[in-house]
């Protein structure tokens, strides 16, 4: 048996299960294995130091897999931005036909690849934000809840409430972001009228994802409560993973008054990134969702895509159809 949903018909996959971009996972090792399992995976474009490297990278993932797959795009202000008109280049001539685009102003980049026929999924955070990106052509929508890791907008709208009042409005096929990791979470949003869910926390903790082992066993031992939201005072809050680093920050934030400055040193990227490296989850911050409370193994993605699909499947034809009398 398979469920298919209206995701699963316009993007050619098996399994309504997205991988969305995550900066440092979004690698070869991890996306072809989503793939081959039925899902769709997507490269993080910017974790690739350059263009020509997304070219190898995209190159690289369709020696490990003939299944369907995307990259991750994500636009956000900067005074020296990335080269994206490169790195949209890189994706097209890499006939990569699936992009999730996130961020600021998207129009440009959609308009481009929607001209060389790639199909794209925006990831947001709010209706409104979802609605004017149906309106700029994107194919889907990827709507982010308040439980999500990474930024979950400042609206704090959790899925719960999110999904269905997307789904009321938004006429293009809805992936579910923020808090999923199991056939209960697909058999919930496909009730409240997505149609699929999107993962990036859970798939992190697997066998093949390109994290450090203390990572992974961290966030098995954490339960729901293990997140902290950073940059909260600066209006562009983060979930990230509870430790030492993030407390200070959020210890910082608190005391009033506080600039970027003040927390630069604790959240630089070559700072967490060392962390990773090194298997130090005291080191630095490290995006983490609260989906870290329902994760308790390391499976591989085949056998997570496997029981996510097969327990949801489950619920859908036993539990509830037994509830009705």
């Amino acid at each position: 048996m398979a469920i298919k949903t209206r995701f699963t018909e316009e993007f050619g996959i098996e399994h309504p299960i997205a991988q969305g971009g995550m900066q440092w996972v979004g690698y070869a090792e991890m996306v072809a294995p989503v793939a081959n399992a039925g899902g769709l995976g997507f490269l993080t474009a910017l974790t690739q130091p350059t263009p020509e490297d997304l070219a190898k990278e995209i190159a690289r993932t369709k020696e490990m897999t003939d299944k369907p797959f995307g990259v991750n795009l994500t636009i956000l202000p900067a005074i020296k931005p990335p080269p994206y008109a490169e790195y949209r280049d890189a994706i097209i001539q890499g006939g990569v036909k699936i992009v999730e685009t996130a961020g600021y102003k998207p129009q440009e980049h959609i308009d481009h690849f929607k001209e060389h026929g790639i199909k794209i999924i925006h990831k947001c955070t709010a209706v409104r934000h979802a609605l004017s990106a149906e309106r700029m052509g994107a194919d889907a929508i990827s709507i982010d809840g308040f439980e999500c890791a990474g930024h979950p907008g400042e609206d704090d709208i959790p899925g719960l409430i999110l999904i269905p009042a997307a789904a009321d409005k938004v006429k293009v096929p809805m992936l579910a972001s923020g808090g999923f990791g199991d056939g209960r979470g697909l058999a919930a949003a496909l009730a409240l009228g997505a149609d699929g869910i999107n993962m990036g926390t859970r798939f992190c903790v697997t066998k093949e994802a390109p994290i450090n082992e203390a990572f992974k066993q961290q966030m098995v031992e954490n339960d729901e409560r293990a997140t902290n939201l950073i940059f909260r005072t600066l209006h562009n809050t983060a979930r990230v993973m509870k430790n030492a680093v993030s407390d200070e920050v959020v210890a910082i934030e608190r005391k009033g008054g506080a600039k970027f400055e003040d927390v630069q040193h604790l959240v630089a990227g070559v700072r967490g990134r060392k962390a990773m490296d090194e298997g130090d989850t005291d080191g630095g911050i490290w995006s983490a969702g609260m989906i870290q409370g329902l994760i308790h193994d390391i499976p591989s993605v085949e056998e997570l895509i496997d029981r996510i699909v097969a327990d949801a499947e489950a619920i859908i034809k036993s539990r509830l159809e037994s509830m009705i009398k």
